[in-house]
């Protein structure tokens, strides 16, 4: 699993067992693990590694509330889920960019109203 996060270089990955989410495994999991068991960590099943349970949104759940919920629980990736099944992946950067693209374009949309720009 750690050959898969540097392969793709990403931070983390849903672990799904019978198409259901169980947990999350991490550059932080493997860095805890590392630091509490030495070299043994990297033998060990990721079951025993990932982060469990895994925290979890719908996609009706707006962006500002994820984003509360990531910095509340100190999680940097959340699992989307719809009826059951992992719908999508997002980090906390993903729903940052997506904040700050908000602003700009309302900035930007009240300045034209301001000037008279249509």
């Amino acid at each position: 699993m750690v050959a898969l996060l540097s392969e793709k270089r990403i931070g983390a990955v849903p672990v799904i067992d019978s198409g259901a989410v169980v947990g999350i495994f991490s550059e932080r999991d493997v860095v805890h693990c590392l630091a509490t068991k030495g070299a043994a960590a990297l033998d060990l099943p990721v079951s025993a590694v990932m982060t469990s349970p895994a925290i979890t949104v719908e996609p009706d759940v707006p962006a500002l509330t994820a984003l509360s919920l990531m910095t509340r629980r100190r999680i940097r990736h959340l699992p989307v889920i719809e009826k059951g099944q992992v719908n999508g992946f997002v980090s906390i950067g993903d729903l940052v960019k997506y904040r700050i693209d908000r602003i700009e374009s309302e900035a930007h949309a009240m300045r034209n109203y301001i000037q008279g720009v249509t």
